[in-house]
């Protein structure tokens, strides 16, 4: 430990969130029922997508994507969240914390890119729908979807590695519900500047990139919408692309004021409320949206209903 007294830590506590028992049940069964409504609202439009034949074009696949990757998304973080409001000791092992820090920091950049790809899909389909089939062929969206795991899980790869060659040595206490890069950055007694330097590189030309790509996508979206002829086609174009619009702007707004700023200007409290919205509401709120205002979805989630109810009442009648 490099001639230092310090003891070597094997593993954190979780400080998580403050207050009364009484607030702690509240807001575990508040988070409990999202977690729970965000798992079965994603796996919903998983099995529809790969159920429904009408749906196997580019637009759902990237859907599916997205719902799959909310699923592991969300459960990287919430159990831990949820085991803090019921215990006051919730301890993680120094590796399966960095193991979490990577995953958490790979799906964020998986879901980041998949979000650029669905504007940019949205982008062709309405500015460019005679060139849709060419610019955006199924084959391109399964390159594209595949393109975006890949890129996400390699762009956490250089900090992860380098938080593996940290020393920590106390305090052992996390003030977060999850093993976050500043939380971990501040318990180590390693100089901390390279990996902290690499770390908001990485987080930042990431979200930045997908972020510009995003809008830029959307921005051209508006301005074909605005010189559509149809009053009607100008309501229900904008309507579709306000809901997107409402995700994105949910999710990069909170990623980008927690992760793209000097390491300096961190708050831990106001980092962790921020927390919540990414890790918690808006994997609930992305198939939502998505899926709301969606005729097609709807159509085809009332097709596998009455799906449901036809094999239930011919298995009543065999019985």
């Amino acid at each position: 430990m490099g001639g230092t007294n310090h003891t070597a830590v094997t593993e954190f506590i979780f400080l998580g969130f403050p207050g009364t028992p009484s607030l702690q049940r509240m807001l575990f069964m508040m988070f409990l029922t999202v977690y729970l409504l965000s798992l079965v609202a994603n796996t919903l439009i998983i099995v529809i997508v790969l159920m429904d034949p009408t749906l196997q074009t580019p637009m759902y696949i990237f859907l599916g994507n997205l719902s799959f990757l909310e699923i592991w998304y969300t459960t990287t973080t919430v159990p831990k969240l949820l085991a803090t409001l019921l215990s006051k000791a919730v301890t993680i092992s120094v590796a399966s914390c960095i193991t979490q820090y990577y995953f958490f920091f790979s799906m964020g950049a998986t879901e980041c890119i998949l979000l650029a790809m669905m504007a940019y899909d949205r982008y062709v389909a309405i500015c460019n729908p005679l060139r849709y089939s060419l610019l955006m062929s199924l084959q391109i969206c399964l390159r594209c979807s595949a393109g975006s795991w890949i890129g996400g899980f390699i762009a956490p790869l250089p900090p992860t590695i380098l938080i593996t060659h940290l020393n920590f040595c106390g305090p052992q206490k996390i003030n977060h519900f999850f093993c976050d890069s500043d939380p971990i950055f501040k318990l180590s007694c390693s100089d901390t500047f390279l990996v902290e330097a690499v770390g908001y590189t990485c987080s930042s030309v990431v979200i930045l990139s997908s972020f510009l790509l995003t809008m830029s996508s959307y921005s051209n979206i508006v301005v074909t919408i605005i010189r559509l002829s149809s009053r009607e086609a100008r309501k229900k174009t904008f309507s579709t692309c306000a809901s997107h619009l409402t995700v994105v702007t949910i999710y990069y707004g909170t990623i980008i004021f927690t992760y793209v700023r000097p390491p300096s200007k961190y708050n831990f409290t106001i980092g962790k409320m921020v927390s919540v919205f990414y890790c918690v509401i808006t994997p609930l709120v992305n198939p939502l949206i998505y899926t709301l205002r969606n005729k097609d979805v709807k159509n085809a989630f009332r097709k596998f209903l009455q799906q449901k109810r036809f094999l239930l009442f011919r298995s009543r009648q065999e019985f």
